[in-house]
């Protein structure tokens, strides 16, 4: 199965339109959580474990691709581990994609490549069926075209060629970067191109993060230059929020505006994506910028679910809004 557009999964309304789009369109769309939205301990979305989360997304179709983002050291909820139980985990659940991705915790060049291939032999040796994407994006570990030539190179030296070739795709970085619900980055038009036809030289794919908030002019453009594919997380998380924030705003309920407010700030999740100079008191006259960046990470809070409760219809509008979005980009991907 092999899919243009790959989605975080931060709700069961985003696996459940996902699931629906493929169904009814006849392809394969990812789901990419990270470890920490869904993990064998557990994760934010749902609450739900990895098995439950593998069970949940088969049983609504076949057709989407299930892979693991950021799977590797430090790329856990709390302590700091190598990854390797959540990895094996992965596997052994049958994940079609593993995303391996060390260099959080590595960050010399050599050692997120010796990393990258210890990681895939040991996935490798539980489930020979999963395969791999190499490589980071830009705003844990930056690298040139070069820089990316070495890490394709040295994996596929330290692998073998059969082993390699189940080695899918590879992180290309076109200069993409988050700021609250925006996209801040400066596109290097020419670096994503030569990137991407790096990727085919060597066999792989091409696959850019951080695809949050591109105008449907500046996802073609990325895919007329060579791009495979394109991961978007939260902006998903974000529309999703941003309905139920216009319910409540609609209901003039100011008690339930406060309640959601407070969720958000004390997850303190919005410090991710906020600009590290922000004041408490421009964080106070922010509210609703502080709902919309951090809301998806309360969703499975009792509070959270109480105060949703208050608007009965609300997941149709939800839903209705994230496949809206999904054709945009898809029609964008297209020839």
């Amino acid at each position: 199965m092999t899919a243009k557009l790959f989605i975080g999964p931060m709700s069961k309304n985003i696996v459940n339109v996902v699931s629906e789009v493929c169904n009814e369109k006849n392809i394969s769309i990812g789901l990419i959580p990270s470890r920490r939205q869904v993990e064998y301990s557990g994760g934010y979305v749902e609450g739900w474990t990895t098995a439950e989360f593998v069970k949940y997304a088969r049983s609504r179709s076949p057709l989407t691709v299930l892979q693991r983002d950021h799977g590797g050291p430090g790329q856990g909820l709390s302590t700091l581990d190598d990854g390797r139980n959540s990895l094996i985990v992965d596997s052994a659940l049958s994940f079609d994609l593993l995303h391996i991705d060390p260099w959080k915790v590595h960050r010399q060049l050599d050692k997120g490549i010796s990393c990258t291939r210890e990681l895939i032999k040991l996935c490798d040796s539980i489930n020979p069926n999963c395969r791999y994407e190499i490589g980071t994006e830009q705003a844990i570990r930056e690298y040139s075209v070069e820089d990316l030539e070495k890490i394709i190179q040295k994996t596929r030296d330290g692998l073998g060629e059969e082993l390699f070739a189940k080695v899918e795709y590879a992180v290309v970085q076109g200069g993409t970067a988050i700021q609250g619900t925006r996209n801040v980055g400066t596109f290097n038009a020419s670096k994503c191109a030569a990137m991407a036809t790096l990727c085919r030289q060597y066999g792989l794919k091409s696959k850019e993060h951080n695809g949050d908030y591109l105008t449907p002019a500046g996802i073609k453009k990325r895919f007329e230059l060579g791009l495979s594919a394109l991961n978007i997380a939260p902006e998903f998380g974000v529309i999703e929020t941003q309905c139920i924030l216009e319910e409540i705003l609609n209901h003039f309920d100011s008690e339930a505006l406060d309640k959601f407010y407070n969720l958000c700030y004390s997850s303190n999740k919005w410090v991710k994506w906020l600009p590290k100079n922000i004041d408490s008191a421009t964080i106070e006259l922010k509210k609703h910028v502080i709902i919309r960046t951090s809301g998806h990470y309360v969703f499975s809070t009792d509070e959270f679910k109480s105060l949703k409760g208050k608007y009965p219809n609300i997941d149709e509008k939800i839903r209705r809004r994230l496949r809206q979005r999904i054709e945009e980009i898809l029609c964008a991907t297209e020839p």
